[in-house]
This record gives C-alpha cells, structure tokens and sequence, in this order.
C-alpha cells in the first residue's frame, strides 16, 4: 500500500499487518525506493514502513529549517498517524542519524536500531572536508558535488558493469530541490555533533553497519557509535562503498533480519 500523510508525507506499507513494524529511512537525496532489494525481504516476516524524508522523493518540502529534530518528528508524526507505537527503524546514512535522534527524543517507541553506513564523530580535517562540500552543494545545487558523490557511493566495478542503475541513483539526486538538498546537507555534515555521547544514553538493542570503504561513514565511526550504545553489535561489509546496500542487498537484508529476528520477535 503506498499513500501520503495529512502532513504530506509519502510512504509504503508492506507485510502482515499483525507483524512487528520495521521502519525504514533512506538517506540524502535519495528515497524510498532505496529499500527495493531488501523490503520486500523484511516483509516476509515483519510490516514495513518505509517513507521519504521531507521533501525527498514524494514528500512535500518542509515547513521548517530541516534539523534532525525537524525529521525526528516527521517520524513520530507518521507514526501516530498510522497509530503505530513501537517500532524497529533501520536507517541508512542521513537515515542513521535520525533513527538515533528519534530514540533520544521518544523514549522507549523504538525496539531496536539498524544504522546503516551512518557518520559519527569526524576528525577535524575530515569535519572541514564534509562542510566545504556542503557548501559547495549550497551553491551549486546537487549538481555541483553529484560525479565525486557518485564515486564515492559506488565501486569502480558497479559504475562499470551497472551504469543504468547509477544513472537512476544520479536522477534521483538530481531530482531534489536544490535549496532542500542543500539544507539537508547541513544536517548529514553538522548533526553528528548532537550524537557524540548522546543525552540521554541510547539504550535500545542496536546494529551499526558500514561498509569496508566508505570513506564517509567509515568503520572506525561505527565502532565509534557502537562503543556509546551498551550492548550494540558491530558488522563491517568487506569491499564496497556506501551504497553497498544497493550494491550487494543481501549482505544487509541478511544480517539485519537475524538480529531482528533475536530482538523484536
């Protein structure tokens, strides 16, 4: 089922109704259809949520600055509109940081994380880095950053061997309004800086996964999230870059529903 909030916000609902909930959050830029390989997977066994973020993919634009509290609340408003209480919510990159923001602000609606190739804590240099290409993004629109983006997203193999898949990541991209991408851009750059040894403590049964080269989102920034989460699990992906997910689908899907299946069933 797909449809669009009172607030306007589009998602699909997929799985038995009766199942647990699996929320599902993509990351910048990007939409819903992120999860093509590996919802229909989680919907075997849970109900799936997956949604796009204000305006990515079908959503409208929103109504205030985005922040990660803008988006934390987008989440529990569709939540509630959907009278869903709890929830397990995988979140992939930008995803990753709002799943976390959303469980220090709404204590005790989510069963478990999955955070997906998301950043942490930078070095300094690698902290300018990300800003200078935020800004460059500010004014230049997606279109400014989207070939070194692109490179870094996809291995050399995936580029060469499956150039219609990423001009279909590229379009969605491309597709973005140009000041919203940018404003999100902010968030992905400036918002980890509110998850370093968060407050309150996160709690919830956690997974962090990245990719072996993800030069963004890189395994020392997972094992870095995972250490202020007691209890959180760590999987390194060998090889790929940060859209291993769209890449190699079941080396997530797997591994995600064998930790939910020990935490939320």
């Amino acid at each position: 089922m797909s449809a669009i909030t009172k607030d306007g916000t589009a998602y699909d609902l997929s799985g038995s109704e009766d199942a647990p909930v699996v929320v599902l959050i993509h990351g910048l830029g990007m939409n819903r259809e992120t999860w093509g390989q590996i919802a229909p997977v989680l919907a075997q066994k849970y109900r799936v949520l997956a949604y796009d973020l204000c305006g990515h993919g079908q959503t409208v634009l929103p109504r205030e600055t985005p922040s990660l509290g803008v988006l934390s609340k987008q989440l529990r408003s569709l939540l509630d509109e959907l009278a869903i209480e709890k929830c397990a919510i995988v979140g992939f990159s930008l995803g990753g940081m709002i799943n976390r923001r959303f469980v220090m602000d709404n204590p005790g609606r989510a069963t478990a994380l999955v955070i997906l190739n998301s950043p942490h804590e930078r070095r300094p240099e690698e902290q300018i880095l990300v800003e200078e290409r935020a800004a460059q993004t500010g004014a230049g629109g997606p279109a400014a950053t989207i070939d070194a983006t692109l490179e870094r997203w996809f291995t050399t193999d995936y580029r060469d061997n499956r150039p219609g898949e990423v001009e279909r990541i590229r379009n969605w991209v491309l597709a973005n309004d140009p000041d919203n991408y940018a404003r999100h851009r902010q968030v992905l750059a400036n918002g980890v800086i509110e998850l370093i040894r968060p407050e309150p403590q996160i709690t919830t049964p956690s997974l962090v996964m990245t990719c072996e080269n993800d030069s963004g989102s890189t395994p020392e920034m997972s094992y870095g999230i995972a250490s202020e989460i007691p209890g959180a699990e760590t999987i390194i992906i060998p090889g790929l870059q940060h859209l291993g997910l769209i890449e190699q689908p079941a080396l997530f899907s797997a591994p995600i529903e064998e930790f939910l299946g020990r935490t939320i069933d």
